[in-house]
């Protein structure tokens, strides 16, 4: 069977809602990613047939194609075409999964997949309450209503759900929200997101400007007594801001080839993807598909959970990747070594090739081979990704 490589990785360094990303237009924003991949791959800009970029809130500055406007933001050439991706929270896995399907069509032979939410100037689910406000209705259609009737889907009802299932306490997901920022603290002080980083530059509130390169989430203050001091989403709940994803703005992306690709381009692969799996499932607990999406993708390619080496496991809610490792039996070791989006943020539509690039840095630090990656997403859908370094 033909292959798919990816041979650059980059990511913005995370922003807090308002915080110092949140100047940057998504378009330009996603656009310094498309020219750190094609700098990173020592490619020829006019060698990119494609790009596509998730994105979930295609609205006001990411509607019209946001992926196209990257483009045409970037220094790639006019006649490079883009297109956007919506599969919620795993768009930019997604785009990955679709670059890669492309070129080992042989349909293409280089193409850039990525993705990009300012969720400061887009604030999330803008495209639902918006139109609603305005008397243009929802996207609950009577058909949807008639199947699930007097249900409202909710991420934050189905992350109670799953921690109800489960039967993780407050303290078990606090203990998992300090760890995520602990992780976060020591992989930056490190330096093990150097690399993989994309600095950009932003304005100070002192009309200054600097290069941000760290992560801007990261609370490097955390203590335990903190995080259990934070206050609950709902009253009858277990979750908290502490032990949820942080609102983040920020953009990714990868570069994939097949074989024609590498020797167009005179790259050096990074990694070859192994498996790509996207399920469906529960639409109402929603948050819990990556658990059954890994054991489709683990027996598609051939594996076992202890034959992957490290985990990306996006971390919408705490409960998400805790029911993940005890559904799969995982090493706790192996999950997030860097820290997640508790910490780090998420990007709704970046944050797929976020977690990739990521996963791909830390398996070259860690000299490691196989590595997994999965997202829960909205609807009750997951994304599955293996990797190979090579």
């Amino acid at each position: 069977m033909p292959e798919a490589y990816i041979v650059a990785a980059a990511r913005t360094a995370g922003g807090r809602k308002g915080g110092r990303v949140s100047g940057w237009h998504p378009a330009d924003l996603a656009a310094e990613v498309l020219n750190a991949l094609v700098e990173r791959a020592g490619a020829d800009p006019d060698a990119v047939e494609d790009v596509i970029l998730g994105c979930v809130g295609q609205a006001g500055e990411q509607a019209c194609n946001v992926a196209r406007n990257a483009v045409l933001a970037s220094k790639l050439p006019e006649h490079v075409p883009g297109t956007s991706v919506d599969r919620q929270c795993g768009s930019s896995q997604q785009a990955l999964h679709f670059a890669a399907a492309t070129v080992m069509s042989g349909a293409m032979d280089v193409v850039i997949a990525g993705g990009v939410e300012s969720m400061s100037r887009v604030p999330m689910g803008l495209p639902i309450t918006l139109p609603a406000k305005n008397g243009f209705g929802t996207y609950m259609s009577p058909q949807m209503q008639a199947r699930y009737p007097g249900i409202m889907f909710s991420q934050f009802a189905g992350a109670e759900m799953i921690a109800k299932k489960y039967g993780f306490t407050r303290e078990q997901l606090d203990d998992f929200g300090f760890e995520s920022q602990r992780k976060a603290i020591a992989a930056t002080q490190s330096g093990a997101f150097k690399d993989e980083i994309v600095p950009i530059e932003v304005k100070l509130p002192d009309g200054s400007t600097e290069m941000h390169s760290v992560d801007e989430g990261i609370r490097f203050d955390v203590t335990r007594e903190g995080v259990a001091g934070v206050k609950l989403l709902s009253e009858d709940g277990v979750i908290t801001a502490a032990t949820s994803s942080q609102i983040c703005d920020g953009a990714s992306g990868v570069m994939v080839v097949n074989e024609a690709g590498l020797k167009r381009l005179g790259a050096q692969p990074m990694a070859r993807i192994r498996s790509m799996t996207v399920t469906g499932g529960d639409p109402v607990i929603m948050l819990e598909e990556p658990l059954f999406a890994t054991d489709k993708a683990l027996k598609r390619a051939g594996l076992t959970i202890e034959d992957i080496d490290l985990y990306e496991v996006n971390e919408a809610f705490a409960p998400v990747p805790m029911a993940w490792l005890k559904h799969t039996g995982a090493d706790p070791s192996k999950l997030n070594v860097h820290g997640g989006a508790i910490a780090l943020g998420h990007p709704l539509g970046g944050s797929g090739t976020k977690l990739m690039t990521t996963l791909l840095y830390a398996l070259k630090a860690k000299d490691k081979t196989i590595g997994l990656q999965t997202m829960c997403e909205g609807g009750g859908l997951a994304n599955v990704t293996i990797v190979e370094r090579l």
